[in-house]
């Protein structure tokens, strides 16, 4: 990892995580994937620390899991919101809001 780059706040993963798969269900290869291109590369999510956030928000319930085919044809867990990811999500989008103004500002100040 060089010097410059983006590490994620703890917390951060798992409403990443949870907006990614908002838009449908994903693969874990697939949620880095769209993490990576929307943050223009910025952000690379290590397979390891995905697939434990993964397991992490399956177990409390946010996301479920089911085996399908990857479009590489490849047998794979896609994992999908469910009711409480939603609401998770959406806690969790406004209090990521109100802390980014927080630092903004502060950073910010002359």
């Amino acid at each position: 990892m060089r010097e410059d780059d983006l590490e994620l706040l703890q917390g951060t993963l798992d409403v990443l995580v949870l907006k990614t798969l908002s838009w449908g269900p994903r693969h874990g290869y697939a949620v880095a994937r769209w993490i990576a291109e929307m943050s223009a590369a910025e952000l690379q999510i290590e397979e390891g620390a995905l697939y434990t956030a993964l397991h992490r928000l399956e177990k409390r319930g946010w996301v479920e899991a089911e085996w399908g085919v990857s479009e590489n044809n490849r047998k794979a867990k896609f994992y999908q919101l469910t009711g409480k990811g939603r609401a998770q999500l959406k806690a969790q989008s406004a209090r990521w809001a109100r802390y980014s103004v927080a630092v903004t500002t502060i950073l910010q100040t002359t």
